[in-house]
């Protein structure tokens, strides 16, 4: 079966315009171009597609999925099994979060009596699979299962206002870290005093606090393209500079 660039956008559900723009950066090129200049599609390419849609549907960037693809020894079916995964996860995090809006419908409605702490289970559980589905590999073989197993539990037993704490502390970390690296000294005293708050916030979910772990995920910041990105996202060079704030914070 062979498509022309407007049925195979039919079939997929995507714009022709997207799959030009697919063909123009490589990432999925048209098994030929006919004698009328017409772009046509085979089974490979529509195989092809249905994996970077699956790719983008857990939010990857079109350049990791080309290279991703691209890979000598890409499995498609063990690729297929990953995303299986992914979307069992998602259907968890769906379900928990229809449960909970069920469960406040009964409770303003005066059917069931609903703890403060039931209230944001759906929520609590959705950080902390989406936490797992991003970094969970990388973080368990840095700390181990028995210490990220305790940070959820304890993230899992926060209080409204506790979470509401951590979450402002996270903005201000961001803030002030701005601030800091204008100056540009990280053992300076708005550099140090940021150093401290992510401390404070990084207590709130690990369940022992060590010197070391923490200068250890400060470099892990600067070693993960995601990790940086959001510190850079309005200053390049920031995650950087909170490392080296506090690998001097933690030296101490």
């Amino acid at each position: 079966m062979e498509y022309t660039v407007q049925k195979l956008g039919l079939l997929a559900g995507v714009s022709t315009r997207t799959l030009r723009y697919y063909d123009e950066i490589g990432i999925l090129k048209p098994a030929r171009i006919n004698s009328s200049g017409y772009r046509i599609y085979g089974q490979t390419e529509v195989d092809k597609l249905q994996q970077i849609l699956f790719y983008r549907e857990m939010n990857v960037s079109l350049e990791q999925i080309k290279a991703i693809l691209e890979q000598p020894d890409f499995d498609e079916a063990e690729a297929l099994r990953k995303h299986r995964a992914s979307l069992l996860d998602k259907r968890k995090q769906l379900d928990e979060l229809i449960c909970n809006v069920e469960k406040s419908i009964a409770h303003s409605e005066r059917r069931i009596t609903m703890t403060d702490q039931e209230k944001f289970e759906g929520f609590k559980q959705k950080m902390i699979d989406d936490n797992e589905e991003k970094y969970g590999e990388e973080i368990r073989e840095k700390y181990g299962e028995d210490q990220i197993n305790k940070s959820n539990a304890k993230l899992k037993g926060m209080s409204e206002a506790e979470m509401e704490r951590i979450n402002q502390l996270a903005e201000d970390i961001l803030a002030n870290l701005q601030v800091a690296y204008e100056t540009g000294d990280a053992a300076g005293e708005e550099a140090q005093a940021v150093a401290a708050m992510h401390k404070e916030w990084l207590s709130a979910y690990w369940d022992t606090y060590s010197k070391e772990a923490h200068a250890g995920l400060a470099q892990m910041y600067v070693d993960d393209e995601r990790f940086t990105a959001y510190y850079d996202k309005k200053q390049p060079g920031s995650a950087a500079f909170l490392r080296d704030a506090i690998v001097i914070f933690t030296s101490k």
